[in-house]
């Protein structure tokens, strides 16, 4: 017997993108699919779809064939519900909200069993244990974990999990390099690190998350209200709330927004315990000096990726993506992302 596992296009694959990184989400699902030999039908979000459009004229006048790659621009109620129930279509990968993507998983049930990759949102804990000494570093990697591209981002870091010990020393140097270093406005601006949200729904939806807190009784150290509204932009200032517990409404949500909670812990097995308790499994980020303290609890906190006295999300080399509700099927980036878009195949021959 002769045995021979291959590997084979999986055939029509559908990318459904988000709107807050549009160009960077192609890349990431355009390489490996057309790499493993797909066509590919690209659906960018509706509010960021120009971008998508333009790489694929690119990749036409590059010469990649007619019909190899196409863009379905449109709202996810019918260009993207048409791609999750097409019978020709036999994969769809995913980028966005939970909510949408149970509506995928539905889809497929519902038409041929397409296979579906789902990278789906977080609610990100940030964990700084007490042996930390360089305050200012981790204050620094606290605002752009939670802040930067205003929150629009799966992979914020929403959650500050710090040891009270350290809590009003960290949040002291948090303030002051807010303060100093995010200056929001026109981002066309260079000096800008703050630009708009993304739309006034979506403006109004975090605000309605900072009104919910307020109720809760948090305490809000900065921000909280719209500014610049003469300017007619949908901007929200960087807004951080104490006191938050594991029920608040803005710890257990994902906002994508510029909001960051705080939370106190005195142990390191509460700490885990707070950074595993929610729905989501994205990313993580933890600060500490003690080698053995980053191993065991890199190993407890149950994400996709855990950087260590940073924040990030790896690079092109490392796979991305969650566990829990934050996703599955798959994963973004590096030589794993190639695995998704294909079939094994086992030929099984008989030599006589």
């Amino acid at each position: 017997m002769l045995s021979i596992v291959t590997r084979e296009p999986i055939g029509v694959v559908g990318a459904v993108l988000p709107w807050n990184f549009p160009a960077m989400m192609v890349g990431w699902k355009l390489g490996p699919a057309l790499a493993t030999g797909n066509s590919v039908i690209l659906k960018p979000a509706k509010l960021t779809s120009l971008s998508t459009t333009r790489m694929a004229e690119l990749a036409f006048e590059a010469g990649v064939p007619a019909g190899v790659l196409n863009v379905l621009p449109g709202m996810g109620s019918t260009a993207g519900q048409a791609i999750g129930m097409h019978p020709d279509i036999d994969l769809v990968g995913f980028t966005g909200s939970t909510e949408v993507g149970r509506m995928f998983l539905e889809y497929s049930a519902a038409s041929n069993l397409k296979e579906v990759l789902l990278e789906c949102g977080g609610k990100n804990p940030q964990v700084v244990m007490p042996d930390i000494r360089d305050l200012k570093t981790v204050a620094s990697n606290v605002l752009a974990a939670a802040f930067w591209n205003m929150g629009e981002n799966c992979s914020a870091g929403s959650r500050l999990i710090v040891h009270r010990s350290i809590k009003d020393a960290l949040l002291k140097e948090v303030l002051a390099q807010l303060e100093s270093d995010w200056k929001l406005g026109d981002p066309l601006d260079p000096e800008v690190n703050l630009g708009a949200l993304v739309e006034e729904a979506h403006m109004e939806k975090v605000l309605s998350y900072i009104a919910t807190a307020k109720q809760e009784g948090l305490t809000l150290l900065t921000g909280g209200e719209r500014v610049r509204e003469e300017s007619g932009g949908y901007f929200v200032p960087p807004t951080i709330f104490d006191d938050a517990t594991p029920e608040s409404t803005i710890v257990r949500e994902e906002i994508f927004g510029p909001v960051l909670a705080v939370m106190a812990f005195d142990t390191e097995e509460e700490a885990i315990a707070l950074a595993n308790d929610t729905c989501y499994g994205l990313a993580a980020s933890l600060w500490s000096n003690d080698l053995n303290t980053v191993h065991r609890m890199s190993a407890a906190i149950r994400v996709g990726t855990v950087t260590v006295n940073c924040f990030g999300e790896g690079d092109i080399t490392t796979p991305f993506g969650g566990f829990k509700q934050s996703g599955f099927g798959g994963r973004d980036k590096s030589i794993y992302a190639h695995d998704q878009y294909c079939e094994l195949k086992t030929t099984w021959i008989k030599l006589t």
